[in-house]
């Protein structure tokens, strides 16, 4: 069950913003209820993007209603009542809800506000029960609100959904009502002006326009994306950079298989933690296994054949005996079950990478010991939840593990920051903040491992690297790893939408589990700490990230066709003269292709356009006499004519130096 109820503490932490949101979603309700009195409300709390409200109400609301509910808004915002807080006993607010007063204009005798009902029963005792009154309208909220509600500036309703009270499907399925508000009408057009340019760079239409990858869900399966050749063009130079980037800081690589023994996921805690996000296991039987297997089968049709006769009464039996029979026929389920051995895909890279790190002694000299690989894992999401290259289920991971002695964390856990500095450089990524997650002492033994010193130790060193590194960071309590605290990586692309790019983990505790250990200078087993980094986070969401950040149009180096050779007619001299153009270019790797054809030139540029090549080298009769090409850039348009020899050297030099 579901309850999203904030904190006090949450509660005080509310930005400005949304606190102004809280209050629209109050000043909505009071418009819906002028409207249709005996709507009921259940929550209406701020939420990422905007605000919303559950109601139970016998008419649908839907977007054609929008403009009444806006006017009754407008009307409240220009009365500029106060929000005035008012703390109330348990048992007032009991009465207070019996009577259909809050969520409400005013008494409803015989229509109880029911759904606060419910709310007040997880208001834990001893925490204080307030309503916020705002004109007419009577709450029980804790907070908290702008001064008045002429504070708040442009609104918007956007949109109607279905919801279950407290999200439990045993419970009332509510209308609930989207909007969104900020500060002023510049700010609110802005954003909607952003996510119609969302729209436009959406990854999934985008992807099947160039043709970069595709997701076959009857015959592959959803959320298994299959790599066309122009989205592997750009998987290969992702794994290229990162690769190039790793070896000149020391990493290592590595390669491990795609599924392991149920005991290596069993000793990393991942089972059966983890089990729901894992792919089932796979039971595979030995010879040895598959004849008791087999004598097994054979033992149980029989038992259920008898049993069946005894149903039927084709045959006599003592209820003695019937028992014997089903206590058998359990006994050979279990035993039938504990043959063989259990595989699963893996979901993560990081037991592997343990096991490398155990398979040879090591030594304090050996650290730090940076193991590198992009591997692929497997994540059974929730098919409801599957989004294009988002949220998939086969993921290509720029995944690494630095094992390290505590003296050494500081700068190897700053060196992976300066990594992630470096490729937001590379790509154009201004906008970001690591979102530091810490655990939370109740959690302790539960949600989190069991070694409170070595949180607080561990969070310490993390935070300590973030100030001194002058990093853009947050602090957010109670969301960190199962094993020690992580760093979620907050990117915004260039039109404002904000992506989770990657996760960086400190991990003191599974290393233990898997009993790695190093020969410390005292001469003594010391166990490493072990950092999970992935910059690149995996191929599926970064590519989705970076084909809505440059709505398709890549930088040279990374483009799927880097350039394309135009002639201007299809004399067989002018087209050696373009095809010894891209025999070179492709001597040097870059991804050339010609157009020969004796189609229009206007026509071919257009072609060349629509399939977003990023470079045009346009050739007629005059190029070739001087040994020069006209270049043309996607979205740019004509350079003019330059000498052949300088255009490919400057190609080679734009893709070498992975211009933006």
């Amino acid at each position: 069950m579901q309850d999203d109820r904030k904190t006090l503490d949450d509660r005080n932490k509310m930005t400005d913003l949304e606190r102004l949101r809280h209050s629209c979603a109050h000043v909505m309700a009071n418009a819906i209820l002028r409207l249709w009195p005996d709507a009921q409300f259940a929550a209406g709390p701020p939420v990422e993007n905007g605000f919303y409200y559950d109601v139970d109400l016998q008419h649908r609301i839907t977007p054609e209603d929008f403009a009444a509910i806006e006017a009754e808004m407008k009307k409240e915002i220009k009365a500029n009542h106060t929000f005035e807080k008012i703390v109330v006993t348990r048992e007032q607010a009991i009465k207070d809800s019996e009577s259909g007063r809050l969520g409400g204009l005013g008494e409803r005798p015989g229509n109880p506000s029911k759904f606060k009902l419910g709310n007040l029963e997880a208001i834990p005792d001893g925490e204080p029960i307030t309503y916020f009154k705002s004109g007419d309208f009577i709450d029980l909220c804790a907070g908290p609100h702008v001064m008045r509600t002429g504070n708040i500036g442009a609104y918007k309703l956007t949109s109607v959904a279905s919801a279950y009270y407290k999200g439990d499907e045993k419970n009332p399925q509510l209308q609930r009502i989207y909007g969104t508000a900020f500060k002023n009408k510049t700010e609110l057009e802005a954003y909607f002006n952003m996510l119609e340019e969302a729209k436009r760079r959406d990854h999934r239409k985008i992807g099947q326009e160039m043709g970069l990858y595709t997701i076959d869900a009857d015959f592959t399966g959803p959320g298994l994306p299959l790599w066309l050749p122009k989205g592997g063009a750009i998987l290969e130079e992702l794994e290229r950079l990162a690769k190039e980037t790793e070896f000149a800081a020391g990493y290592v690589r590595v390669k491990t298989p795609h599924l392991a023994k149920e005991r290596m996921y069993k000793t990393s805690g991942h089972l059966p933690y983890y089990a729901e996000s894992m792919f089932p296991a796979i039971s595979l039987l030995e010879e040895q296994d598959r004849a008791r297997n087999e004598q097994l089968t054979r033992r149980k049709f029989a038992i259920a054949d008898e049993l069946l006769k005894f149903k039927n009464q084709e045959a006599t039996a003592s209820p003695e005996q019937v028992k014997e029979l089903e206590r058998e026929s359990v006994a050979i389920a279990l035993e039938q079950d504990g043959l063989g051995e259990r595989y699963y895909l893996k979901a993560m890279n990081c037991p592997h990478h343990h096991r490398i790190f155990a398979a040879e002694p090591r030594s304090y000299r050996d650290l730090p010991l940076r193991l590198a690989e992009y591997g692929t894992c497997y994540r059974y999401e929730q098919s409801g939840e599957l989004f294009g290259l988002m949220r998939v289920r086969s993921l290509n991971m720029n995944d690494a593990h630095i094992y390290c002695t505590p003296e050494q964390f500081a700068p190897e856990f700053n060196a992976v920051n300066e990594m992630y500095l470096k490729y937001f450089k590379i790509f154009g990524v201004e906008k970001y903040v690591m979102r530091f997650s810490t655990h939370s002492q109740e959690g302790l033994g539960k949600k989190y491992v069991n070694e409170p010193e070595l949180w607080l130790q561990t969070e310490n060193m993390v935070r300590d690297v973030l100030k001194s590194s002058g990093i853009n960071y947050v602090e957010v309590p109670n969301e960190a790893a199962f094993y020690g605290p992580k760093i979620d990586v907050q990117v915004w692309s260039v039109i404002g939408r904000e992506f989770t790019l990657a996760t960086n983990q400190v991990d003191f505790a599974v290393p233990r589990k898997f009993g790695l250990v190093y020969r410390g200078k005292d001469n003594s087993d010391k166990t490493p700490l072990c950092i999970h980094r992935a910059p690149l986070g995996t191929h599926e969401r970064f590519i989705g990230f970076l084909i809505e950040h440059y709505a398709g149009n890549f930088p040279l180096w990374l483009a799927p066709e880097q350039v394309r050779v135009l002639t201007i007619g299809e004399e067989e001299p002018l087209v050696n003269y373009a095809k010894a153009i891209v025999q070179e270019l492709r001597a040097h790797m870059v991804r050339a292709e010609g157009d020969y054809s004796n189609d229009k030139i206007n026509g071919k540029i257009q072609q060349a356009e629509q399939a977003k090549v990023h470079t045009m080298l346009v050739i007629g009769p005059r190029d070739m006499a001087a040994n020069a090409v006209s270049v043309r850039v996607h979205g740019k348009g004509s350079l003019g004519a330059k000498p052949k020899t300088e255009v490919v050297a400057e190609i080679l030099q734009a893709i070498r130096e992975r211009r933006p």
